[in-house]
């Protein structure tokens, strides 16, 4: 790639870059063309699931952005706001951006990009897309919000 995209990117960003390329043209039919001078990936002929920001507009980290459920955005920036954020442009409509050069839990990035390509995808690729395991540890972005502590024992 030329510009100001490769140029930026250190030997970590190509890393995490091929890494998250992975993840994504994995997904059936996805397709990968250059958008706004980055990355990004298509379900099929459709719609964006995963959109690589490299700085862009002097962003202090490389990072994902991705489409969420409805809440799920806020429900990862309160978890965890160094490794989650709203982007900007897309994050009004419940986009997540996942800051990729500070060691990300590559389980959660490739369960989030499945999230965001089966949100986007039309049923026919939903339909041969086998379900992923949540990831390792927590079960899921939700998962910390759904545990309940046990009851206390009255003395």
């Amino acid at each position: 790639m030329a510009g100001s995209t490769a140029r930026q990117r250190g030997a970590g960003g190509r890393e995490a870059l091929a890494r998250l390329r992975r993840i994504c043209l994995a997904l059936p039919e996805a397709q990968e063309k250059l958008s706004h001078g980055e990355p990004t990936w298509f379900a099929g002929k459709g719609k964006v699931f995963a959109m690589l920001d490299d700085h862009h507009h002097g962003a202090a980290h490389l990072s994902v952005w991705l489409p969420a459920e409805p809440g799920l955005q806020q429900v990862l920036i309160e978890s965890d706001p160094g490794r989650y954020f709203r982007p900007p442009y897309v994050g009004p409509s419940g986009w997540v951006g996942v800051v990729l050069d500070r060691r990300p839990n590559w389980a959660k990035v490739a369960w989030l990009v499945e999230q965001a390509y089966r949100l986007v995808a039309k049923p026919k690729l939903v339909a041969s897309t086998p379900a992923a395991a949540p990831p390792p540890g927590r079960g899921g972005p939700r998962a910390r919000r759904a545990r309940r502590r046990p009851p206390q024992r009255r003395r």
